[in-house]
């Protein structure tokens, strides 16, 4: 099986490629598309000039890539992907040839945790209205998609992850549940930047607080990511 996780930033991602990392019938992959969205605009991501070299900017290569064998001749693989990432220019003609799993989290904390550490983030960047375009295409089409929520996880990670494995059709294997501290060995590039909370940790963290307090210009931009959010939130499982 290859796998699809569509995500955007701040949203759990890692951690999750990192479960699916700790399993050994999983080859997992960062961020393929990165390379090819930074070369289609002109984001001042931190450490950018360092991605457009770590990977293939050409989107048919990454797909070639991504829908060729596993590397390890291994049964399964993760593909850890940002929703932002496609852009037009980036196909989505190959979506449907894969599991495809929705990773969701409320704007209001995905915006917070963006926001500190990339300046004046806009709607397009935070993914949710790619990821919405993603899913009704999946579901148009007549292929499963599968949504599932970060806080959801965060508060019962074990049953989640069963639950996400039961609609994969594959077992759940416990050591999903944890990790090595200090990154895994796919981690892209950029991990030095994004990553110091997860490779600090073993497992997920626990349930989320609150909703964060935000500025006005954060709010809106929560407000106006909201509607996808809940959107995908009907169907997760």
């Amino acid at each position: 099986m290859i796998l699809a996780m569509w995500s955007g930033p701040r949203n759990l991602s890692t951690a999750m490629m990192y479960a699916f990392g700790n399993r050994s019938d999983f080859h997992v992959v960062d961020e393929p598309f990165y390379a090819a969205y930074l070369a289609r605009t002109d984001f001042e991501h931190p450490m950018r000039s360092e991605i457009l070299a770590s990977q293939s900017q050409d989107p048919r290569v990454v797909i070639e890539e991504l829908t060729g064998p596993v590397p390890g001749n291994r049964p399964h693989a993760y593909h850890k992907h940002m929703s932002q990432h496609m852009i037009a220019g980036i196909p989505r003609d190959w979506i449907g040839s894969v599991a495809n799993v929705f990773l969701i989290r409320h704007p209001a904390r995905v915006v917070a945790s963006f926001a500190a550490k990339y300046q004046n983030p806009t709607l397009p960047e935070i993914g949710f209205i790619q990821q919405v375009e993603l899913y009704r295409q999946l579901v148009a089409e007549g292929h499963s998609a599968h949504v599932i929520d970060s806080a959801d996880i965060r508060a019962a990670p074990e049953l989640m992850l069963k639950r996400l494995c039961a609609a994969l059709g594959i077992a759940f294997d416990p050591a999903m549940l944890s990790w090595p501290t200090g990154g895994h060995a796919q981690d892209g590039v950029w991990a030095p930047v994004w990553y110091d909370a997860v490779h600090n940790s073993t497992g997920f963290a626990g349930p989320e607080g609150p909703l964060p307090v935000l500025g006005r210009d954060a709010a809106a931009l929560a407000d106006a990511a909201m509607p996808a959010y809940e959107e995908l939130a009907k169907d997760k499982i």
